[in-house]
Order: structure tokens, then sequence, then C-alpha cells
């Protein structure tokens, strides 16, 4: 009962924010009825006056979200300010157009992450893993943008094999693209988190001990699975969550009308009651799907999580090849080296003689649509990137472990619910478009996960044995926590959340896209996506030098963090 308030609770107060939306962002709703219902009527002050009477917003915000609470528990979601259509039939058949895709999307991230921890598992269950994997492929997959590889899949397989249809819904073989769109970066996120966890499984004694016992290898890894998913499955409740409402570019690109989409839509419309229908239904979706990943969980921990008779998981003292540092220091000059040069030019001038042009001696990275140097415009757009991301990953992942320690579930789900772009809508309103507002609008959501991932692996080390043996010898509160419970769960959070810098930088990269971030012409690589992705089959070097960008940074950063960690297990040693 407890837990459901929480979360009832929660969605009321995200739903009354939405409410406020126009008097956050300094707007007359009446002005937005007009424009989208009388175009060619001036916005007099009867006009206007007339729409408030008729709409009812001339009883102010709190009357109006009463009025639509009220409808709420008759079914009825309201009626659109734009169309004056009711939005419940539309709201409803988007949800169920995003659950289908999600579904699609889903099976895919589930088959990618399958195939990523393969090796590990099969290595695991033959008792050789003898030296700690990196995961870079996974790195470099989850740091694909989802609208790039929309993109290119609509460009190769649809537009030149003609294989797949490019836009369109309705037919089983439409889904295909999107999914594979949104499903290969989830999927390389919960192959890399689930990777990462599975060799402390197969160091266990039960491991051991069934191996010498001669159990056969793929009933070992089974039981390793079982012991790993628990701390996994949040992360896959709130994946479900971001695939159904998070889909805002693979939508738009491929034509697909669901929730994401038509939330953004109304946002940008300011047609309130459709973006209230939305974001409910988004936070209702999560608070199934959270309730489904705890109930799930709890069943794959039987009573051992309630009674302190979970041995803690912990990670065996591998050592890293000596390829990962080798290859992370070969990266890194790499990355410097272009950064640099890059820095050495300048960004803003245009040649509109040389407008797309290919490498060349004057340009080695090419020309973008405007005849601006590609190479200058990555290296200054690198430090706005990959600081401002940097900076945003640390404060997500201090607000994800301390809300994740105070067990904040239902804070977390719905925070996770809203997409970042809507948020982003918000923040902006109320203190105006900018770097810094779309900072804090990322910042506002993007720890949900890492929370997530904090409180699981919490819940499971604080049902460990030797907790309540510490206590037992008068262990104090501080005492668990900075010896016994944060050495656990730090090291997993803190390289999950270096996994997700890349994706951080995207976020900020939509928002700027929006009009809410970095401001052009300013060089940022998330907007030279967008404003070079119409001319990719023309000049895809001025899309591909920042998309190899963002990958190389998420690679980096894996390899980085491998060589690190495998450098302190060596001299721990």
């Amino acid at each position: 009962m407890k837990y459901l308030a929480g979360r009832l609770g929660t969605l009321l107060a995200a739903v009354v924010a939405v409410g406020l939306l126009p008097r956050l962002t300094r707007t007359d709703p009446a002005l937005t009825i007009l424009h989208a219902r009388y175009a060619d009527r001036p916005p007099t002050p009867e006009t206007l006056d007339a729409i408030r009477a008729e709409t009812g917003l001339d009883g102010g915000p709190l009357h109006v979200l009463g009025g639509w609470f009220g409808g709420l528990f008759r079914g009825d979601l309201g009626t659109s300010w734009v169309s004056g259509q009711p939005v419940a039939p539309d709201a409803t058949a988007a949800l169920g157009v995003s659950l289908t895709l999600m579904g699609a999307s889903l099976a895919v991230a589930l088959l990618l992450a399958a195939v990523l921890a393969a090796g590990t598992l099969r290595r695991g269950a033959r008792r050789r893993i003898v030296t700690a994997r990196a995961g870079a492929v996974a790195a470099v997959l989850a740091a694909l943008p989802e609208f790039l590889l929309a993109a290119v899949l609509a460009t190769v397989v649809a537009v030149q094999l003609g294989a797949l249809p490019a836009i369109g819904w309705g037919t089983p073989d439409q889904a295909v693209l999107p999914a594979l769109a949104m499903g290969i970066p989830a999927g390389a996120l919960l192959g890399r988190l689930l990777d990462d966890a599975l060799p402390a499984a197969f160091a266990e004694p039960w491991a051991r001990a069934a191996a010498a016992g001669g159990l056969p290898g793929h009933r070992v890894a089974l039981h390793a699975l079982r012991r790993t998913l628990p701390g996994l499955l949040p992360q896959l409740g709130l994946i479900v969550v971001g695939l159904t409402g998070g889909a805002v570019a693979v939508e738009t690109l491929f034509a697909v009308p669901g929730l994401g989409g038509t939330a953004l839509s109304a946002a940008l419309a300011q047609d309130l009651p459709v973006l209230q229908a939305c974001v409910l239904l988004l936070l209702l979706l999560g608070v199934v799907a959270g309730a489904a990943a705890r109930l799930a969980t709890r069943t794959l921990l039987g009573p051992a999580l309630r009674d302190g008779a979970l041995p803690a998981l912990v990670p065996p003292n591998l050592p890293a090849r000596r390829l990962l540092a080798l290859g992370a220091v070969v990266l890194a000059a790499l990355f410097v080296a272009v950064t640099v040069a890059g820095l050495l030019r300048d960004p803003l001038h245009v040649d509109a003689a040389a407008r797309l042009a290919g490498p060349s001696a004057a340009h080695p990275l090419g020309t973008d649509s405007l005849g601006r140097d590609v190479l200058a415009r990555l290296g200054h757009g690198a430090a706005r990137t990959v600081l401002t991301a940097v900076a945003v990953g640390a404060a997500t992942l201090v607000l994800g472990l301390v809300l994740g320690t105070l067990r904040a579930g239902a804070v977390t789900e719905t925070a996770n619910a809203l997409p970042a772009i809507l948020t982003g809508l918000v923040v902006a309103g109320a203190v105006g478009p900018g770097p810094r507002g779309a900072a804090a609008a990322v910042t506002a959501v993007a720890w949900a996960p890492l929370a997530a991932h904090t409180a699981a692996l919490y819940a499971q080390e604080r049902a460990a044995p030797h907790i309540a043996a510490a206590r037992s010898l008068g262990a104090g509160r501080w005492h668990l926590a900075r010896r016994h419970l944060l050495p656990a769960v730090v090291p997993p959070v803190l390289r999950h959340a270096v996994l997700r810098v890349p994706a951080v930088a995207l976020a900020l990269a939509s928002l700027g896209f929006l009009g809410l971030g970095t401001q052009a012409p300013a060089p940022e690589w998330g907007r030279m996506l967008s404003e070079n992705m119409p001319y990719a089959e023309r000049a895809p070097w001025a899309v591909l030098a920042p998309a190899a960008a963002l990958a190389a940074l998420g690679a980096l950063a894996v390899l980085t963090a491998a060589a690190v960690r495998g450098r302190a297990r060596r001299g721990a040693a």
C-alpha cells in the first residue's frame, strides 16, 4: 500500500506541474487556441476573453486542473485545445502504437544483450574467465545516436536496397527499422551491464562447486543469469518506459504516430490536455513497469533478500588485458590530436564556394552545408560537448547514488517516464533557452537509471550475511555505509555512469536542435548531426565526423575505466 501511495503521489505532482506549464512558460493558452483554430482572427482582448470563457480558462489554472481531474474519474481525458476533439481516442491509439514499437525494440535489445554477454557466459560456465573485458563494442553501440541509426537504416535498407518501407505504420515490416534503431543502443547498454556483473556470479562458491560436481555448463550459466538479473531488472523497467515515450526522433523520422511524438507536438503547441494525457499514460506505464520489476526481483531472489541471507556479489580480481591500456592511450592521443587540429581553425568561417565539399588538404574532414570546415567545428565543439556532458554525468552520478541509497523509487520512476525534451521545454520556458537550461533539464531526468541501479545493488548488499554480522558486532550506519555498502555499490554504478556520458551528450544535442540549448552558430556535436542529417547521402562525412566522435568518446571512457580498474587490482594484489 505504501508503495502504491508513493507512486500515485509523485504521479499527481507531475501531472499538476504539466498543468502549470503555461504559467511556467509565461504563455497565454487562449492565444495558442486562437492561432490553432481561428488563424484569420486578430488577437483582440475581446476574442481572447471569449476563448477563455468557452474553454473554461477564465477560472485560472487551478480551476482548469480541477476540471481535468474531475473528468479523469469519468474516463474523460479532456478536449484538445488545438483540434477541439476528445483527447482519449488519439492518446490511447498513440499509446498502442508506442507499446507495439516498444515490444519490437525490446526484443531487439534483449537479443543484442544476449549476444554481447554470450562470451562471458560461455567462458564462465567453463571456468575460463581470466581477464577483464572492457566492453568497447557495447560502448560504441550504446553511444550511437538513435536518429543517426534510423537515418542510416532508412537510407541504406529502405531507399537504396528497397528491402523495407522507409516510413509509415500499420504492417509488421514497417516496425523493423524503427525497432532496430531504438533497440540497438538499449541492448548495448543492457549487454554491457550484464557482462560487467556476470564474473562476480561465476566467482561465487556455488559456481565452483557446480563445476566440480559435473553440472552442465548451460545450467551453471542459467544460474549465473538468475543471480545477476535482479540488479538489472530495474534498468529493464526504465528502458521499457524510455522506449515507449522517449523515441521522439525515431518516431518523427519514420512517421510513426506514437506517444512520444504526440507529447512533443502537444508541448510545442501548448496543447495542455493532450500533453497531460500523454504524461499521465507514460507515468502509469512507469508505475506498472516498476512494480513488475520489483515483483520479478523478489521472485528471483526469494526469501534470501528478506532474511538477510543473500551473499554479496564481489567482482573477482581479474587483471585487465594490456591491450586495453594501449588502446585507451592511442584513442586518447587521436582524440586530442583531432581536437587540437580543429581548434587551430575558424569554425564560423563560411566558404560558399565549398559547400558540402569532400575531404581535401584544405578541409581534411570536408565542409558542411554552409561551407564551414567540419574539422574546425568538431574541434571547437569538443570542449563544449564533452565538458558539459561530463559535468552533467557527474551531477547525475551523485544524484543517482544519493536518491538510490535513500530508495526514492517513486521519484525515480516518475523522472524516467518524462522525456528530457519535455523537461527541457519546461525548464527553458521558466529560465530561458541556453546551455545551462539544457544541462539542468537533462540532469533532472538522467539520474533515474543510476538511482535504480544503485537501489537494486544497495538492497542486495544490505541482505548479505556479513552486514548482519557487522551489526551484531556494533557497527553503526555510517560504518556500514562507508566500509561495506558503498564500496560494493559505487564501482558498478560509476561504470554505468561512464557508459551513459555519450547519451547525455546526445540528450543535450537534442535540446540544442529544438532551440533550447546551445544556440547557432556555435559549434556543438549534436547540432552538427542535426544540421547535416538532410545531406547525409550527398555528404556523409559531415555526419560521420560527429557520430564517430561520440562513439570514440564512449569507447575511450570504457577503455580508460577498464584499464584503471585493472591497474588498481594488480596494485591491490
